[in-house]
């Protein structure tokens, strides 16, 4: 990744000399410089959350990179799926989004699969959005998001690859999908790029949160499970049943070397209902079976006590990374062996076809007799992208250009904590999800 070429493809389209005009403008008027951050906050999926807040924490390292004040910037999050199909924001009391974006210097999603078209429809909304970004003269940036696929003969696909191009959109970064991405590119001022995950900085974005110890003094392995029809959705002919009995040979295998083990999810409401399956048709010991992760610190705490992690779900394994606990993917997705790749264990992604839990077992095994390695380089390039993309935009000047990967994570600020209101909000949501699924399946019978 060249980030002078980044910022010069900027300057050469003119976005940053009239984002630096902006800048000032708000400076003399004593007005904060506003940042528009989506990201899938309002998923159920911890990992999401997880996300949400990296992204925070990084731009705010940005911002104190820049010398610039906590007075005189503000930092706007929402869900990337803030507008709905009459362009009316999700929470009645929030203004609209047309008024939202507008009032904005820069629009920037990070993280979310906001390209995804084959079974979501995330790639409407960033449609929507780019078209009033448009509207509006604000420019809107991608950044570690995560890309599934490319289709040439996908209308979705090809209308998403038109606003792409259509100038609005400086660069856009990807964790995973630099294959698909480079597909998506069309015009030559559009800068790409593969960066890591911003989870990776979640280590110390929650270091508050992490556990003293592992609990009770036990060898104990976090096994975070998928939910059942996960598998087929995404092209992998595995059924609930099938997932059902590879999970309950491993926890055999798992007891057979001396380890105890705790089944659990990142929080999705269909993954816990896959959990609630293996404990009435397989006889699973409930007590073994964690419900209900619904905030990021709970997720964080309970991987950071693991001596292992075996998990379907990307972030669970990009989390145990980052606070360096061993672990292994179970592959439902290219993201997942994607991820392992990219920091280069690329034979810790297990297929489940033809899984040995054997050789899971040892793969895990093998990790944990390991110290793991990290591409410090690497990890700091989702925030050289934010650091430098911003400097150019706010025209101020970089005060760590040279920084180290372990001085940015000791000065890196960190998660401030999840209000009981906001815990209440996120329980209130995913039931209302759950309870809609649960409808939908009423419908169909």
């Amino acid at each position: 990744m060249d980030i002078k070429a980044i910022v010069k493809h900027l300057r050469d389209e003119g976005i940053v000399a009239v984002m630096q005009r902006a800048y000032r403008r708000h400076h003399r008027e004593n007005k904060p410089f506003r940042i528009l951050l989506l990201t899938n906050r309002d998923s159920d999926n911890v990992g999401d959350q997880i996300i949400e807040a990296c992204d925070i924490s990084l731009v705010k390292a940005v911002m104190q990179d820049l010398g610039i004040s906590k007075n005189q910037y503000v930092i706007t999050s929402l869900p990337a799926f803030f507008i709905s199909k009459s362009y009316k924001v999700l929470n009645t009391d929030a203004p609209d989004p047309k008024t939202v974006i507008a009032q904005s210097d820069v629009v920037l999603f990070g993280g979310a699969p906001m390209f995804n078209y084959k079974y979501q429809d995330f790639y409407r909304r960033s449609i929507d959005v780019i078209k009033i970004a448009r509207k509006y003269g604000k420019p809107v940036l991608f950044s570690a998001i995560g890309i599934d696929a490319y289709d040439e003969d996908d209308a979705r696909c090809q209308a998403l690859k038109a606003e792409l191009n259509s100038g609005t959109v400086p660069m856009i970064t990807t964790r995973d999908g630099m294959t698909y991405l480079e597909h998506y590119k069309e015009n030559d001022t559009l800068t790409i790029a593969k960066v890591a995950d911003p989870a990776v900085f979640s280590g110390s974005v929650f270091r508050p949160y992490l556990a003293k110890k592992s609990r009770d003094g036990k060898r104990t392995v976090g096994l975070f499970v998928f939910r059942a029809g996960g598998f087929r959705a995404n092209g992998i002919d595995f059924s609930r049943t099938q997932a059902a009995e590879m999970w309950l040979r491993l926890i055999k295998e798992i007891q057979a070397r001396g380890y105890d083990y705790e089944l659990l999810t990142s929080g999705h409401f269909a993954d816990e209902a896959f959990m609630e399956y293996l404990i009435s048709a397989y006889k699973v010991d409930d007590k073994k079976c964690v419900f209900n992760i619904n905030c990021p610190e709970d997720l964080i705490n309970r991987i950071s006590s693991y001596a292992g992690v075996v998990s379907c779900r990307l972030h669970p394994s990009i989390i145990s990374y980052a606070l360096d606990v061993p672990s292994v993917g179970i592959i439902w997705n290219s993201k997942v062996s994607g991820f392992y790749e990219s920091v280069g264990y690329g034979e810790r992604a297990f297929t489940v076809s033809d899984l040995d839990v054997k050789k899971l077992m040892d793969g895990l095994e093998q990790a944990m007799g390991c110290v793991i390695a990290k591409d410090k380089q690497y990890l700091m390039s989702v925030y050289a992208y934010l650091a430098d993309a911003l400097s150019g935009i706010t025209h101020n000047n970089r005060r760590y250009a040279s920084e180290s990967y372990s001085e940015l994570c000791k000065r890196i600020p960190p998660y401030e904590g999840t209000t009981q209101e906001q815990l209440q909000m996120k329980i209130r949501d995913k039931f209302r999800r759950a309870y809609r699924a649960y409808n939908k399946v009423l419908t169909k019978k």
